[in-house]
């Protein structure tokens, strides 16, 4: 029976980082996977997928928009491998990095599906069907997660469709009804809605995206619109059904009917240990469909991490990599520090959304007031020169304008611009460093500065008012 110091189980982001930080601090480790490749459902069935079509709608969109200088448009019947064409290039680069990166690491790779067995045993039933014991001092559950389904919607993988099977369709659909209103279901609405799909999308709440300011979700939902695209809030789904021959109709709890080609319900995640049998160690999913864990990513049983989307949100590749790397180093002994909240959220829809530190909202909550400074991208050089205008940056201080508290930006560029903010929010800096840097010219980093001046007109003003 071969024994390891600590085993991986799962090979996502948050697994791919416990297994190489393990394997570097000296550790034998092993590595396991149910699929051949590596990367889980984020590199094959989420995040860079969705991505890789995205870049195609982007220039599909960016195409339609400069209609004077081409005569585009996409044909009858677009098969979908045509939107995505590089993916598969993408995919086996990223699954060969990978492969090295484990090897050179010295890490065992094994291939199979696991459960457990006790606190310190694993059972791995391999492709061949032989079932293997491994022992192992401590464990890291980073299995992933899986769609949540509805008992309301009858997902078929045909008509009626979940986030991992959305890419599955042969033909891009000449309409679409998204079910939902979080990161998932915005991101493939506006993308689909991009390349010229009818796309509806309803949720139970007044605005997607919740968890930002509403003046951002308001320039998201508008672009959305004005692309084409239909938005339903503060509705119920009653019922879903194919028509067995060419429609989905929905009917929403007031009456109304929504008809469309195909359905994406995109109705959150929960934690994929269904084969793990994590009961026969003492572990349980808690009432949101996730495996609890304290601050160092340890579950209540001492010698078990867990890491990534299984341990629910945020729920980001970006942020699953780091708690995949903590639980390993908690789980050899090596110090690591509180958890930093300052991760920025990356919304890859059409606009992209990005967001840092807290919300307006989070800061009048918690401060009573907030000032905030603002700098349309159609004020920007650079926004005006890409056809950028329809963006935004947003930075939230305290009460007295000076301290930065968050930013939030909405536009192209969002994802990358965004890391400015948080290098001034992680170096504790005052608003005034945008207005005492020097930006390129003509850049959307230029917003920064609009945005601080902005803050420090207001705070003279507060000043001036106080005396």
């Amino acid at each position: 029976m071969t024994h390891y110091d600590i085993i991986v189980i799962g090979s996502g982001p948050a697994g791919q980082k416990a297994a190489v930080q393990a394997a570097k601090a000296g550790k034998r480790v092993a590595l396991i996977e149910r699929d051949a490749v590596l990367g889980g459902a984020c590199v094959h069935r989420g995040t860079i997928p969705s991505k890789t079509l995205r870049e195609n709608a982007l220039r599909v969109n960016n195409m339609r928009k400069n209609a004077a200088l081409f005569n585009f448009k996409l044909g009858e019947d677009q098969e979908m491998a045509t939107l995505i064409h590089r993916l598969d290039e993408v995919l086996a680069a990223h699954d060969a990095y990978m492969t090295r990166q484990i090897a050179r690491n010295n890490i065992v790779r094994i291939h199979g599906r696991a459960k457990f067995i006790d606190t310190h045993h694993i059972q791995v039933n391999t492709v061949r069907g032989e079932n293997t014991t491994f022992t192992a001092d401590h464990f890291v559950i980073a299995s992933g997660s899986y769609p949540r389904k509805p008992d309301n919607i009858p997902i078929d993988h045909e008509n009626i469709f979940d986030s991992d099977s959305i890419l599955s369709m042969l033909y891009l659909p000449k309409s679409l009804t998204v079910l939902g209103g979080g990161v998932i279901a915005s991101e493939y609405a506006s993308i689909f809605q991009a390349l010229g799909v009818e796309v509806t999308m309803i949720d139970r709440y007044p605005r997607p995206l919740g968890f930002l300011d509403a003046d951002l979700t308001d320039h998201f939902v508008n672009i959305f619109e004005s692309m084409g695209g239909t938005w339903i809030g503060n509705s119920v789904v009653k019922s879903v059904e194919y028509d067995g021959v060419s429609t989905v109709v929905t009917e929403l709890e007031d009456g109304r009917i929504v008809t469309s080609q195909k359905l994406l319900c995109a109705a959150g995640r929960l934690a994929n240990v269904q084969e793990l049998c994590i009961e026969n160690i003492g572990l349980q999913l808690d009432e949101r469909g996730v495996i609890p864990v304290d601050e160092q990513l340890r579950t209540k049983v001492a010698n078990v991490y867990a890491a990534g989307d299984v341990i629910g949100p945020p729920s980001l590749a970006s942020a699953s990599m780091e708690q995949g790397r903590r639980a390993a180093c908690n789980a050899v002994g090596l110090e690591t520090g509180a958890m930093p909240d300052t991760i920025p959220v990356g919304i890859y829809g059409i606009p992209e959304l990005s967001s840092v530190g807290i919300s307006e909202q989070e800061a009048i909550k918690q401060n009573g007031s907030a000032m905030v400074g603002k700098a349309p991208f159609g004020e920007i050089a650079r926004g005006l020169i890409s056809g950028n205008e329809d963006g935004m940056l947003k930075l939230v201080c305290d009460p007295e304008g000076q301290k930065l508290l968050g930013v939030q930006i909405v536009g192209e560029g969002a994802t990358e611009l965004i890391h400015i903010g948080q290098m001034a929010l992680l170096t504790r800096a005052d608003v005034d460093i945008f207005v005492e840097s020097i930006f390129n010219f003509p850049t959307l980093a230029e917003a920064y500065r609009v945005a601080a001046l902005a803050v420090i007109g207001q705070r003279g003003k507060k000043r001036l008012s106080d005396e």
